[in-house]
């Protein structure tokens, strides 16, 4: 069974989410989703999230493309999950090209295109300008 991975904080889930976990789920036959934690986006990550960590990962569990959803809680924590989850593939978008490259020692680093005309920030400013 060829296992995935990718990372990130899927806050107000759209289509663009969307296409990175079924691209990412077309990598292999397992599909894990590491989801950043509220306190690891706010101190860390230095965003709020309109959803919970709790319900961003109700969202992403009812998704067909992805089989489990585990916490991330540091920037440092993706060599321990590869090895953890015996994960072949690692995706990230492609705003994160070269960052993880150093990861190829342990698996195969895949970076995807963002669907460049969606994006949480910009769900986020729209709404902010119609609600002002």
């Amino acid at each position: 069974m060829k296992r995935v991975i990718t990372y990130g904080t899927f806050d107000l889930l759209h289509y663009g989410h969307i296409n990175l976990l079924k691209r990412a789920k077309e990598q292999g036959d397992y599909l894990i989703v590491a989801l950043s934690e509220d306190e690891f986006n706010e101190k860390c990550k230095y965003k709020k999230c309109y959803f919970s960590y709790n319900e961003r990962k109700q969202l992403l569990e009812a998704i067909r493309y992805v089989d489990l959803v585990i916490p991330e809680i540091s920037w440092s924590q993706k060599i321990e999950d590869v090895k953890l989850y015996h994960i072949d593939v690692l995706v990230m978008g492609s705003d994160w090209e070269g960052h993880f490259d150093f990861m190829n020692e342990y698996c195969k680093v895949v970076y995807f295109l963002r669907t460049v005309e969606i994006s949480t920030t910009q769900i986020k400013n729209d709404l902010n300008l119609k609600g002002g």
